[in-house]
């Protein structure tokens, strides 16, 4: 029997996202977003408040990336979310990580991350509900160890982190449990 839990997000899993951008003077900041998911083909959307440094910083350079966090590196992932660009001047250089620009658009790439998305804003969404950015994905990049012998993004190999909205854990993602657009095919036939 379900017990009735009132109003929850219960949606898992939510992705742990690092968006980066440059401020005005060429400084990188990152957040830890999980409310961000792939709204077209080439397209992300990132549900994150106006307030926070990050966004401000690629609404001014229309530009952004947006990394996998992976196990190794949970703990900067963590301080990126609980750390804020607009109080803590140091934010990304107290990590000790590195940061190269991007050749696609005016955005850092944060090197310690396995996967990168390579943005241009293409919209903001503001309404009663929500305030959104989407962005238009201009090239993706991946570690070599991460990839497949077919050179795409191996989940097993990637260890991404997964945020869990119940616990406020974070869990890995890796094991295989059916093919898509398969597991249910035996039920078409019936």
């Amino acid at each position: 029997m379900k017990k009735n839990l009132g109003v929850v997000q219960a949606v898992y899993p939510m992705p742990v996202l690092m968006v980066a951008a440059y401020d005005e003077g060429g400084k990188v900041n990152v957040m830890n977003a999980a409310w961000g998911m792939i709204c077209n083909e080439d397209r992300i959307a990132l549900f994150i408040d106006e307030d926070h440094k990050t966004t401000q910083n690629l609404l001014k350079t229309k530009a952004f990336t947006v990394s996998l966090a992976d196990r190794a590196h949970m703990d900067v992932a963590d301080f990126f979310g609980i750390a804020t660009g607009n109080k803590m001047e140091d934010k990304f250089q107290r990590t000790g990580y590195h940061a190269a620009k991007s050749a696609f658009v005016n955005a850092p790439v944060i090197e310690e991350f396995p996967v990168v998305m390579e943005c241009e804003l293409a919209e903001v969404a503001d309404t009663e509900s929500f305030y959104c950015i989407v962005g238009r994905i201009v090239n993706t990049a991946a570690e070599e160890a991460v990839l497949s012998e077919n050179g795409k993004v191996d989940p097993a190999k990637l260890d991404a982190l997964i945020f869990d909205q119940f616990q406020h854990g974070y869990y890995v993602s890796g094991e295989k449990a059916g093919k898509a657009w398969n597991a249910g095919a035996g039920l078409m036939k019936k």
